[in-house]
């Protein structure tokens, strides 16, 4: 196996280091994020740090990178307190990694991609058309990570939109009948084809165990 320490890795070119350390925790969750400005302006851009918090009452994070630079997502949910998160599928895949360019904060990405804001149940932030989960979030708290200035956004789960054949008897989300995508590190994608389920694990009983 080939060895890095940690001043190999602080030594490496910054491509390298990047697509280094952004791909060695394995794949992560593809989403788009979708938020609309106080003076309309919608955005949608993509987030693979979304994760779970908790189930009860339920809720989800994600990490935001310094905002030394403009960050309109965080800008809009901060001004509206709403934002939407949206699966993204093999579909559209292409268009969504588009939404990670540096797009002036009055240029909606929904106008430079054949991506579509959709608007349903009353809720002020748009979500992507035709993805298979639509997410529709509250924003809570946020959290500075002192150690790299990134903030973790947490936010909770008030409306939830799945498309019917995926949900299983036990409320399973089967994503892979949607072909939904997972991101390999900034830019490499896949479609995980879910086979296994191993169900809840309890401790097994030792014989002669006291």
């Amino acid at each position: 196996m080939q060895y890095f320490n940690e001043t190999d890795i602080q030594n490496l070119s910054h491509i390298y280091k990047i697509n280094l350390i952004n791909s060695c925790s394995g794949y992560k969750s593809a989403n788009l994020i979708g938020s609309i400005s106080k003076d309309d302006v919608e955005n949608v851009a993509i987030f693979s740090s979304v994760t779970h918090i908790g189930s009860s009452p339920a809720m989800l994070g994600f990490f935001l990178r310094p905002t030394t630079v403009p960050r309109n997502t965080y800008k809009n949910l901060k001004e509206t307190g709403v934002y939407t998160i949206n699966h993204i599928h093999k579909d559209i895949a292409s268009e969504a990694h588009h939404t990670s360019a540096k797009y002036d904060f009055l240029v909606s990405e929904f106008d430079v991609t054949n991506l579509q804001p959709e608007y349903k149940s009353g809720f002020s932030a748009p979500f992507v058309k035709d993805a298979p989960v639509q997410i529709a979030m509250q924003f809570v708290e946020e959290y500075h990570i002192k150690a790299n200035d990134t903030i973790l956004v947490i936010g909770k789960i008030v409306g939830l939109f799945i498309k019917e054949n995926l949900i299983e008897d036990d409320g399973f989300i089967n994503l892979s009948k949607a072909e939904v995508a997972a991101i390999n590190g900034l830019d490499g994608y896949a479609i995980p084809q879910g086979k296994t389920r191993f169900g809840y694990q309890r401790p097994k009983t030792l014989i002669g165990n006291r």
